[in-house]
């Protein structure tokens, strides 16, 4: 079947209906096309009559067909057949790594979750014998649904011919480069990769990550350097598989999607794209001054006998209701039947109650009283930092009784004083399923702190409300129960607001 026989509104399999050519390259086509059964975009591959590699590209197709990572690109169907063959797939909108970097390099946090979750995907791809080889910027994928998707695992290798007797180490590298490209924006490869520049080099080989950006982490140069750049690991050992990556990377922070943040005016978003959200800053407008008229009491212009007239009525109205009530109070001490006399209703000014405001934590800590005293305390202040795309997470468990290791582990913050608190406001991760308690107390020891408020199921946004009256100069975030994400469990806490109506 010749290539000018496939044209937009061709049906394969008298289901998917090929609409917009993507891209064309070496005698393989990728379409956008209608899943008419399903009413759904999908991705199509089809191929022209001299294409080499059908077969070893259709099989590999079905091999990655049962992939049931959600991180990796999932296939629907593959064929072959004397007319024709083709792959669909499902249709993946997002931005590319390649398109978040359009603008510099990514927050290194960022980075390495986005590199860690696809070293996960991978890690279950390569359990099952699939492997990708040929890992790009534009491979990596965050999904307009605020997800990772790895696009081309076994299908990509089989379409460029790629083989490889180390397909973990090849696929590691892989992992490195696009850590690399992240931290940087550069890629370290023998030449440009899209838009990317290539890598700056000194004395023959690539530059590390923290010496072309400042503020890289030294734990994230050296993962990698390890993956990637063997001409700088002077004795350490390298990364040889994309479960080492992963390993490597087990403790930072993934992305997630941000709850909108607390506050009574509504706050701005500035996207350059729809999946940029996390990293973006949330500004508030400057609210417009609204200038209240004037109120006139007094007669303008010389006044007028109307107004004169009717306030004359107003105070004799008054005068007349100060009488009567006066009778009906004489009227019920005279009484006969010796009743005492009800006392007319007055009413009592009080002053409103305070309204809470928010107050800011001195110090946030991890704390872990019942294991190695501490938890991630390198990221506890970034709950604190008014920045929504920061946050904190606990170590990885086996269980979401945390592996029975501990009863729990949390966040502690030091108020800086002892204050009546109102309520705790914290934005957790997504994940359902967490059982959180909200301690408080005026020393930073699990048996001062007395338990306020309690949540089970709890995930994104959660406010912590105080049963009785509850004071202390400590505030601490207890994780009792974890909840699951991709196959690990593990709590996460973005931004945390504590609201006191005064000191206590």
């Amino acid at each position: 079947m010749s290539t000018s026989a496939i044209e937009p509104g061709t049906r394969l399999s008298d289901r998917f209906r090929l609409e917009d050519r993507v891209s064309e390259s070496d005698g393989a086509t990728y379409w956008k096309a209608i899943d008419e059964i399903l009413a759904r975009p999908v991705a199509v591959l089809t191929f022209a009559p001299d294409f080499p590699r059908v077969q070893e590209v259709v099989t590999a197709a079905r091999a990655a067909s049962r992939l049931t990572d959600p991180r990796l690109t999932q296939v629907f169907d593959a064929a072959q057949d004397a007319d024709r063959a083709y792959v669909v797939s499902e249709w993946v909108t997002g931005d590319t790594l390649a398109d978040l970097l359009s603008s510099g390099p990514l927050d290194p946090e960022r980075a390495a979750g986005l590199v860690a979750e696809a070293a996960e995907a991978l890690a279950h791809a390569h359990e099952a014998g699939l492997y990708h080889l040929c890992l790009r910027p534009g491979n990596l994928v965050w999904t307009t649904g605020n997800t990772v998707k790895v696009l081309g695992v076994a299908v990509d290798s089989a379409l460029y011919g790629l083989t490889t007797d180390q397909p973990g180490l090849d696929d590691a590298e892989g992992l490195g480069r696009l850590l690399y490209a992240g931290l940087t924006g550069h890629w370290p490869g023998d030449e440009e990769e899209g838009t990317l520049p290539a890598a700056p080099m000194t004395d023959g080989h690539f530059c590390t990550p923290r010496q072309v950006t400042a503020g890289v982490p030294g734990y994230l140069d050296t993962v990698t350097i390890r993956a990637c750049l063997p001409e700088s690991r002077r004795g350490q050992g390298a990364l040889s598989s994309p479960a080492e990556i992963a390993e490597a990377l087990a403790d930072v922070a993934r992305p997630m999607p941000i709850s909108i943040p607390y506050g009574s005016a509504p706050s701005v978003t500035t996207s350059a794209s729809p999946s940029e959200g996390l990293d973006t800053d949330r500004r508030r407008p400057t609210a417009p001054q609204h200038l209240q008229p004037a109120v006139q009491t007094g007669p303008q212009g010389g006044g007028n006998v109307l107004n004169r007239a009717l306030m004359t009525a107003v105070v004799l109205l008054v005068i007349v209701a100060v009488g009567v009530g006066a009778w009906t109070i004489g009227r019920s001490l005279g009484s006969p039947d010796g009743q005492e006399a009800q006392p007319t209703p007055t009413t009592a000014t009080t002053s409103p109650p305070a309204q809470a405001q928010a107050v800011k934590a001195e110090k946030a800590t991890g704390f872990d009283p019942l294991g190695d005293q501490e938890e991630k305390a390198e990221l506890a202040a970034l709950t604190i930092d008014g920045k929504p795309s920061t946050f904190w997470k606990t170590d990885n468990y086996n269980s979401a009784a945390l592996g029975n290791l501990k009863d729990g582990v949390g966040l502690l913050l030091d108020m800086g004083k002892s204050m009546q608190i109102s309520d705790v406001v914290a934005t957790l991760g997504e994940a359902p399923g967490a059982t959180v308690e909200l301690k408080v107390g005026d020393q930073a020891d699990l048996s001062s702190l007395k338990t306020v408020a309690r949540v089970k199921g709890a995930s994104g946004k959660t406010t912590f409300k105080p049963e009785q009256t509850a004071s202390g100069q400590y505030v601490l975030i207890w994780f009792t129960r974890l909840p699951a994400d991709a196959g690990k469990f593990h709590g996460t806490i973005y931004e945390v607001v504590v609201h006191s109506p005064g000191s206590a």
